[in-house]
């Protein structure tokens, strides 16, 4: 039994088969040894010293484990499990306490990492019930803070600092590892009880039992110093997942947001924000923890990044989100037609639906039309589990999917479909622009390089730098950085030479030679060799592997100049590079700037219409629209057919697939549409739609 204002304090202290001291618990090891005294803060008497070995899964120790606390995987195959320990861990506190007379107590650590980092996680994992006195707690290392104002901080406390600073003569060698600590701590704390120092503990440490979920609005204040982004998650994760994986820590409400890509679907990362940012950082501590059999990569994110994807401005989602505590439940697949009752009747009374008609969320258009998208509360989880099994069942002619969500997709959902044009258009294709004379080669004549591995704030005077002597050797105009669909350096490089034997001996030379703080690997190839890296081939030492979406047979059979987004040629080289700084002059070597690519003659990695992403996958591809000048001139100059500007066509999505032109001309009937051009009208064919990524539709001309 516990209370805010104990009478008695149980000093805890426990280690993990791994690391010790300030990263305990960051190497997700298991708990191997719990050390507990109880303390009676009236009398200042102190019940039985206890110690339990713990049995780990993997009793396999680290070296610093086995050096700090002389146990051994021999010792510890012969004790209980966790389970088992924590079970005696309560009936021994329980009967110290009838012994001194006491009936409450409230546990006491030295910092928080055994508690929040240690026991919290591992019993989840475990699917063990921790005792509600896991969930209050008393820092030490805080309250000596508190109490001698002028020690160190807490985070730089330890027992032994703090021992040392009230002049206690302890002696570590003397016992055994876990019982020294325990008798340390309860030394400090009576000292801290005494009348120097006459502390009072009132004020623990909580942990949430459970995540609250809730709404976020676009004007709240959101401290960068409490979010981060957790990365890697499987897609169907939902936040109570996700707060299940940061056990022990405190989510701030509602503080857990979902990402989705493009197409509205999980992406496989989230934002997470946390009451404090000491929370924040013992969750950064999680870095590379597991999810199952994923591990989970957690980064520092900003305020703005998550009011960017959970805050949310709409009345309508604000009412509806303000019932606390609920489960939410995204459908997906509805009919145009279907209505409150329709959803209801589908879900049954076996899934009793929060507020009735009040606890249904139908997702919009701007204009009112139906998206077929629709959010239900359910008030607990067995409600939520009993909708969930109607996954894929048929409301109408259309099978509908279910999924759980959170209050934050509600809103990232919510401000897509809002802000989406009545009338979609088609992204502007990526199209060559590379002027002649300065388009790449694609002939076989080896007699370019590519470097691989630069640093990312590399610049093309670096790369003069690093080929040194060899610059004279360029062709002009021939240093070619390869950026990403974002638009930043990829970390490759291609540089024209003027001659196959001038690149042999670059290659030979310059391969692994140290640019700043990393090695760059050069390799000799032809200019067909070079797009075929840039479509997502391999070169190495070794020779060419074609991309993989390509038989060999076919792949000889591109010939295709590299790819750049048309709207790059808007753009100088300063603006898509690290900044160029003043060349030196130098009688060897020509001056920097020749060799420079011609204006926006930057190549760009194209794997767009190779690597389509599957369903539930984030899309990496980034469209840059072209303005619609760009598009003409670069229509003029390298006379290629290409599409219509903006404005010209729209895209038709969900369309049967036995639409014929017919139907398709009677559903715009009333609309001008080129009559005698029936080619305005384009299925898309496979190729295309890996592109677009929209499968099943139409671009009318």
């Amino acid at each position: 039994m516990t209370a805010s204002h104990s009478d008695s304090l149980v000093v805890l202290f426990g280690a993990t088969a791994g690391a010790y001291g300030a990263k305990l618990g960051s190497d997700e090891r298991e708990l191997i040894l719990l050390v507990w005294q109880v303390v009676d803060l009236h009398s200042k008497k102190v019940g039985t010293l206890h110690k339990s070995l713990v049995k780990a899964d993997n009793l396999d120790l680290s070296d610093q484990c086995r050096e700090v606390s002389a146990l051994t995987p021999e010792g510890l195959s012969k004790a209980e499990p966790l389970d088992r320990v924590l079970q005696q861990f309560s009936q021994l506190v329980s009967s110290d306490l009838k012994v001194l007379g006491r009936n409450s107590y409230t546990l006491c650590s030295d910092g928080q990492l055994l508690i929040r980092q240690v026991l919290h996680p591992e019993t989840s994992k475990k699917n063990l019930l921790l005792s509600d006195c896991f969930y209050s707690f008393y820092d030490l290392r805080k309250e000596f803070r508190s109490c001698y104002p002028s020690s160190a901080a807490g985070k730089d406390q330890t027992i032994k600092t703090m021992a040392e600073y009230l002049g206690l003569g302890t002696d570590e060698a003397e016992e055994d590892f876990g019982v020294w600590q325990v008798k340390t701590m309860v030394a400090i704390i009576f000292s801290m009880l005494s009348e120097g120092g006459n502390h009072v503990f009132t004020e623990p440490e909580t942990v949430k039992h459970k995540y609250e979920t809730g709404p976020c609005s676009k004007s709240e204040t959101v401290d960068s110093e409490t979010v981060i982004r957790a990365r890697g998650l499987p897609w169907q994760s939902s936040d109570q997942d996700i707060a299940r994986f940061f056990k022990g820590l405190n989510i701030a409400k509602g503080g857990v947001a979902l990402c989705l890509n493009s197409q509205g679907r999980r992406n496989g990362e989230a934002l997470v924000r946390f009451v404090n940012s000491e929370q924040r950082d013992l969750a950064l501590e999680r870095h590379k923890h597991h999810m199952g059999s994923r591990y989970i990569e957690v980064y520092k994110a900003t305020g703005e990044e998550f009011l960017k994807i959970a805050g949310g401005t709409s009345n309508e989602v604000a009412q509806f989100l303000s019932k606390e505590n609920q489960v939410i439940i995204r459908m997906r697949g509805l009919p145009f037609t279907a209505t409150q009752e329709d959803v209801l009747g589908f879900l049954g009374p076996e899934c009793p639906v929060t507020g009735g008609k009040e606890g249904l969320l139908f997702v919009k258009y701007p204009d009112g039309r139906p998206t077929g998208d629709a959010f239900v509360l359910f008030s607990c989880e067995e409600y939520a589990q009993s909708a969930l099994k109607k996954h894929k069942e048929i409301l109408g002619k259309r099978y509908i999917e279910l999924f759980r969500s959170t209050a934050a997709e509600v809103q990232q959902v919510l401000n897509r479909y809002m802000s989406t044009p009545l009338i979609p258009t088609l992204p502007t294709p990526i199209i060559p622009v590379i002027p002649p004379p300065y388009t790449i080669a694609t002939g076989s004549v080896r007699d370019c390089v590519r470097l691989r591995g630069l640093p990312y704030t590399a610049g093309i005077d670096d790369i003069l730098e690093f080929m040194a002597d060899a610059t004279g050797d360029i062709k002009p105009h021939g240093v070619h950085m390869v950026l990403n669909q974002q638009g930043r350096p990829s970390g490759d490089a291609f540089i024209q030479m003027k001659s196959a034997d001038k690149a042999f001996m670059v290659a030979q030379k310059c391969h692994k030679k140290m640019m700043k703080d990393r090695y760059v690997e050069v390799f000799q190839c032809s200019g067909e060799e070079m797009n075929f890296v840039l479509m997502g081939g391999t070169l190495n030492r070794s020779g060419l592997s074609p991309p993989p979406c390509l038989s060999p047979p076919a792949y000889a059979a591109f010939q295709t100049a590299a790819v750049i987004p048309a709207e790059a040629a808007l753009y100088q080289p300063q603006a898509l590079l690290p900044t160029t700084r003043t060349p030196q002059a130098s009688a060897a070597a020509p001056p920097a700037v020749t060799y420079y690519p011609a204006q926006a003659a930057q190549l760009y990695m194209n794997y767009t219409a190779y690597y389509p992403s599957p369903p539930v996958s984030p899309t990496t591809v980034g469209y840059i629209a072209a303005p619609p000048g760009a598009v003409a001139a670069a229509a003029t100059a390298t006379h290629t057919p290409i599409l219509p500007q903006p404005g010209a066509l729209v895209r038709m999505q969900g369309l049967p697939y036995n639409t014929g032109m017919k139907e398709i001309l009677s559903f715009f009937q009333g609309y001008q549409y080129a009559p005698d051009d029936y080619h305005g009208l384009i299925q898309l064919g496979d190729q295309a739609r890996s592109v677009l990524q929209a499968p099943k539709e139409w671009v009318c001309l």
